[in-house]
Formats: structure tokens, sequence, C-alpha cells
């Protein structure tokens, strides 16, 4: 059973997956550092806030001046700019994804689609290449 259990971790997919979670992970935290450190805080100024995440609405008649003082008084908000936060940080990962595919797939062309039909030598309309008689013009045609 171990040698089963090391030869299914040895195999390139398993070691290629778990390099591509642990590398995910690290760009998932840098992309999140980035969101959250470099872009999001001109875009609060703009806005008139310090930090863009700190953004709610209170869902009760009482004033808090932060989300931490209405979690700690149990109040219910909507944060939404914690919310708008992540979606930004999805954004661009799923844009960095979508560029990292892109230059896989043209370094890796997908192979040829299998031939499935030639032409007929008399009509010249397309028949299945393992055909013996053409569909069309009915003549016989040589096998391939």
């Amino acid at each position: 059973m171990l040698r089963e259990f090391k030869d299914f971790i040895m195999r390139g997919n398993v070691v290629e997956l778990a390099v591509g979670v642990v590398i995910g992970a690290a760009f998932g935290k840098i992309v999140a550092s980035f969101v959250g450190d470099i872009l999001m805080p001109p875009i609060g100024l703009l806005l008139g806030q310090s930090d863009v995440s700190s953004l709610f609405v209170n869902l009760t008649s009482t004033k808090y001046p932060t989300i931490a003082a209405a979690k700690a008084a149990g109040a219910p908000t909507l944060n939404y700019g914690a919310f708008l936060q992540s979606i930004v940080d999805f954004v661009i990962v799923a844009f960095a994804i979508f560029l990292f595919i892109r230059q896989v797939n043209r370094l890796f062309p997908a192979p040829p689609a299998p031939v499935t039909t030639r032409p007929c030598p008399l009509c010249l309309m397309p028949i299945p290449v393992r055909a013996t008689r053409c569909g069309h013009c009915t003549a016989a045609v040589p096998a391939p």
C-alpha cells in the first residue's frame, strides 16, 4: 500500500498540481497585498475614505464609527467595502490566469482534428474515409 501511495504521489500530474496549488496560494497573497496596499488606497482617497475595505452600511439605528465597533456591539452590517476589494482581487487573479493559459495554449497548440472525410475522385463531394461507394454519385471508390 505504501508503494502504491508513493507511485501515486510521484506521478507527474499530482506533483504538478501540488506545485500549482502552492504557487497559486502565494500569488493570491501577492494580489491581495497589491489590491489592499497599493490599488485601493488611491481609490479610497478619491471616495473620501482612507480605507475602502472599511466601508459599510449599519443595519441598526445606532451609529458606529467603524466596522470593528459595530461587530463588537453585535450589530448587523453590510460590509460592501470588503466585498468590493474581494471583487478586485478576483478580477486581477482571473485576468492573470487568463494570460497564463493563453500563453500555454500558444506554446502547446491543440493537435489537429483527425481526418474523417475525403473527396470522391469523380464528383469531389466529401465522403467518409472508409467508404467504398460515393453516397452522392454512387461511384465505386477505391479504398484509401
